[in-house]
Order: C-alpha cells, then sequence, then structure tokens
C-alpha cells in the first residue's frame, strides 16, 4: 500500500510522461510555482490543494476524474495515514 501523497506524486510523474512534459514545465504551464510542485512530487505536501490538481488538469486538458482514475487510487492500494 502507498500513501496518499506518493499516488498523487506518482500520477504527476505518469501525467508528465504521457503528455510530454517535465515537471518543472507542468508547474510553468500550469501558473504553479516550481517549488510547490516540487513539494508535491517529493512527497513534503502531504496534502495538495484542490487547486493545484485542477491547474494541473487545466494545463492537461484533462478532467478532476481523469487525474484521479488511476489504480493508484483504488482503496485498496492506498492508505491515508
Amino acid at each position: 500500500m502507498i500513501k496518499f501523497q506518493k499516488a498523487v506524486s506518482m500520477r504527476i510523474y505518469e501525467l508528465c510522461d504521457k503528455y510530454n512534459y517535465t515537471p518543472n514545465g507542468l508547474a510553468e504551464r500550469s501558473n504553479i510555482p516550481p517549488s510547490t510542485l516540487q513539494n508535491i512530487t517529493s512527497c513534503r505536501n502531504i496534502n495538495p490543494s484542490s487547486y493545484v490538481i485542477f491547474q494541473i488538469c487545466i494545463t492537461l486538458k484533462i478532467s478532476i476524474r481523469d487525474f484521479f482514475d488511476s489504480e493508484l487510487f483504488d482503496p485498496k492500494n492506498i492508505t491515508y495515514q
């Protein structure tokens, strides 16, 4: 099982690969401070804001549902503690 913040980090990396972005490039295109995205992807931020996830989704032209539509977020694979 993985922690929620690790699942978010892994999903961001998956989406960066899929849409040919670097994490820094995604942050810049999403108008998110690169340090904020770095804190999320390094799991220093344990509760990434829904606004940041929303900005990422808008940049990638995906829905929030698409962001969380991953086995990473299956309740049997994830822990919130």
